[in-house]
């Protein structure tokens, strides 16, 4: 712990470390103890055996830091960095003991600042993991309070006014010091504001007392201190030999304001107003910091002895509160918007005879910089520079991944699509008789819903849910490409089951029906096998089958949903993300060198996907894989569908990864431009398809800083962005705990 400033070079030191439940010592995890390093005023939490699995390791400690404020200096202005850093030691043979080497070398760390309005008083969950290639959970709370420094024991009872507490306590936290008052003659600013500053911790940490305990139903006794907590009668005595002259002045002014300026609030002294403070002596000011400084540290023991008592649900009802501020707090890098299903291209009821008209209607449609992809990347860089002179001043503690850069970060735009009209099958027209369906749910609402499900003690009467969750790579992927993204799922849902598809690997350049087939039967091994384990466990509720794809992993994804073997396992189908899939093939590709490519696969390779990739896989193109595929029902049982796609991927044609059309296609009357409309269509009749009845259907557009890249071949091509959907996870991490209930 240390100042986000290098003019303080003081650091925090541990002055109180509580061990909630003693460590299992002869189990075969345990190696050693906590410990205390003196040299860098560090904290070691018990080493613990890694399993290469999932594993749980209870640490149950709390340790207090005191991080003082320099001399002559009032409340804290600067920020504060908490570091965490994970550790890895050899194992050393001692005997018949095997104990953790001391000399533990750094495997990565994880960065936390809390910025100034937080000194004063805070409680806040704070995940710690450390980063992309490991994959930890430290489930951390803060707790922080402004102490007076010096006092070595606490007040046996509730300080009160008159004030003859002359006991020195040692406190948590940051330190304001009684030296900086004595050094000086007479009170100035910085001494009032430090007297302010403990009033405001004070009121903060009697606030957040009584709110944790309302929250967890555990009563907190506090009508003693509340009943003792009297400023009024506090300053009066310290007003009083001014009493007459302020009376006197008073009946002069006639507005109940003396002549030394005191303000009133509603008829009373605002006791935190600079004038007030100002007013008083030197021993006035010196006995008000004392005695609010006993006063927050009584609270604070308070709050100790009830958090030992209610760690655990304290770290819930934290948590949860944490969750519900993601949106809010990571708002900054995200743009929200609501968009009906587009229209301008279902307009496939033209024929050759009617092309001049489709021409006309096609011309109006589009203008000539109408480029969607253009558009974002515009949206998202406009979005970005205001993000560089923006100042962020929260009370919230701020992951450093994530608030060290703010203008590094991607950039989310957002798109729930709407009041998605179903078409009717007509051969003259795609737009005649509409069916209005019912608007999609939004993220926000989508807890509502938690009032139609069985209450947990119901839940646990009925049974539990099966929750399962395929990962599919893509285009000579290896099967940990997703990895990042399972991570971030396992951090909202600690209960999924997952599957991390290796079939397909090193087998991506056949044809998509193999692929297709081999995942499908990987999958219903798979299931089958958690059913059964979960049946032994006790009645099984409910199964919710997820997927989730990078580039062709998507293309492999709807063809084994398209296998008869998979249609029992349909009805269990949950939530669909896509992370920039070419669904509609690449029909309308605007990358010329990445074509180029494609056609050298075709015709040095005979790669076959890359064939009914291109739909170049049959002579006429409705007998083509991917015609075929698209009027197959694939996505019409998933209850969430959520399709990220980036302008800055140019290996994925952006209308592609996005299920909707583009200019090319718009201008193209021939029967391949007909034939990708009716494709299309056929996708988006089966998201507006009837059979879920609150569908989400969200277009997440991620614009990736491509300045960190620099100038070489692979952001080019559009390379970078696409491989940066598997090395980054900071816009999974916004996109799933912005929505976090369709993910769980």
């Amino acid at each position: 712990m240390r100042w986000d400033d290098d003019e303080h070079a003081s650091v925090g030191t541990p002055a109180r470390v509580m061990q909630y439940e003693a460590p299992n010592l002869g189990s075969d995890d345990g190696y050693g103890v906590w410990r205390i390093d003196d040299t860098d005023n560090s904290f070691a939490t018990q080493p613990f055996r890694i399993k290469y699995a999932r594993q749980d390791v209870l640490l149950s400690v709390m340790v207090a830091f005191d991080l003082p404020l320099s001399e002559n200096e009032g409340p804290p202005s600067p920020a504060v960095i908490l570091k965490f850093e994970l550790l890895y030691a050899p194992v050393l043979e001692n005997g018949f003991e095997f104990q953790a080497s001391p000399d533990g070398c750094p495997a990565a760390i994880h960065e936390f600042r809390i910025p100034p309005k937080a000194l004063l008083g805070l409680h806040s969950y704070c995940p710690v993991h450390f980063d992309a290639f490991h994959s930890v959970l430290v489930d951390v709370s803060v707790h922080i309070t402004l102490l007076r420094a010096g006092s070595r024991k606490a007040p046996m009872k509730v300080p009160s006014v008159p004030y003859t507490t002359t006991d020195q306590v040692t406190g948590e936290s940051i330190d304001g010091s009684t030296q900086a008052l004595d050094q000086v003659v007479s009170t100035d600013l910085k001494q009032v504001m430090l007297v302010k500053a403990l009033l405001e911790a004070r009121d903060t940490l009697l606030v957040e007392l009584q709110n944790l305990g309302n929250a967890i139903n555990q009563a907190i006794d506090l009508t003693e201190f509340t009943s003792t907590m009297n400023d009024i009668k506090l300053f009066d005595s310290f007003l009083q030999a001014n009493q007459v002259d302020a009376d006197a002045d008073a009946e002069v002014s006639g507005q109940g304001k003396p002549q030394n300026g005191l303000e009133r609030i509603n008829g009373r002294l605002d006791f935190r107003s600079d004038r007030l403070l100002q007013n008083l002596s030197k021993d006035d000011v010196i006995k008000v910091f004392n005695l609010s400084g006993d006063q927050v540290l009584y609270l604070w023991n308070t709050f100790l002895n009830f958090h030992r008592d209610n760690k655990t649900q304290i770290l819930k009802f934290l948590r949860d509160a944490w969750t519900k501020d993601r949106r809010a707090e990571w708002s900054i890098w995200m743009v929200y918007s609501k968009v009906e299903m587009p229209h301008h291209y279902i307009n496939g009821g033209f024929d050759e005879s009617s092309h001049h008209v489709v021409h006309k209607r096609g011309s109006s449609l589009w203008k000539l910089t109408d480029d969607p992809a253009q558009i974002a990347a515009m949206r998202a860089e406009l979005h970005r520079r205001s993000i560089a002179q923006m100042r962020i001043n929260n009370r919230s503690i701020q992951d450093m991944q994530i608030f060290g850069d703010p203008s590094g970060v991607p950039i989310v735009i957002m798109e729930r699509v709407i009041n998605a009209p179903r078409r009717t099958y007509s051969e003259n027209s795609y737009m005649r008789n509409l069916d209005i369906m019912g608007s999609a749910t939004s993220c926000t609402v989508l807890s509502s819903e938690s009032g139609n499900k069985p209450s947990s003690t119901s839940a646990a009467q009925n049974g539990r849910d099966l929750k399962i969750v395929v990962f599919v790579h893509g285009f000579q992927g290896h099967h940990l490409d997703l990895r990042l993204v399972r991570n971030q799922w396992l951090l909202i849902d600690p209960k999924i089951e997952f599957l991390m598809s290796e079939v397909n690997e090193e087998k991506t350049s056949g044809d998509f029906r193999e692929m297709g087939l081999r995942l499908a039967h990987e999958v219903i091994s798979f299931v089958k096998k958690k059913m059964d384990k979960a049946s032994r466990s006790g009645r099984l509720r409910d199964i919710k089958l997820s997927f989730v794809g990078h580039s062709i992993g998507n293309i492999i994804i709807r063809t084994a949903l398209a296998e008869s073997v998979m249609e029992p396992y349909l009805r269990f189908l949950h939530t669909y993300v896509s992370l920039s899939g070419p669904h509609l093939g690449y029909l309308y590709s605007s990358n010329s060198l990445f074509n180029s490519g494609l056609w050298l696969l075709k015709k040095l390779k005979g790669t076959q996907c890359i064939h009914q990739l291109t739909l170049t896989d049959d002579p006429d193109i409705r007998n083509t894989f991917f015609y075929t595929l698209c009027k197959q029902k694939t996505l019409e049982n998933f209850k969430h569908i959520i399709l990220l796609s980036s302008p800055q991927d140019g290996y994925v044609p952006y209308h592609s990864a996005r299920i909707e059309s583009c200019r090319s296609a718009s201008m193209d009357y021939t029967k391949k431009g007909k034939a990708f409309l009716e494709m299309l269509n056929e996708c988006l009749d089966q998201i507006r398809a009837p059979t879920t009845e609150h569908r989400v259907f969200i277009r997440c557009d991620i614009n990736f800083n491509t300045a960190s890249y620099g100038k070489n071949l692979n952001t080019f091509i559009g390379r970078a962005a696409h491989i940066e959907f598997l090395e980054s996870d900071i816009f999974a991490r916004f996109i799933m705990w912005s929505c976090p209930d369709l993910f769980q």
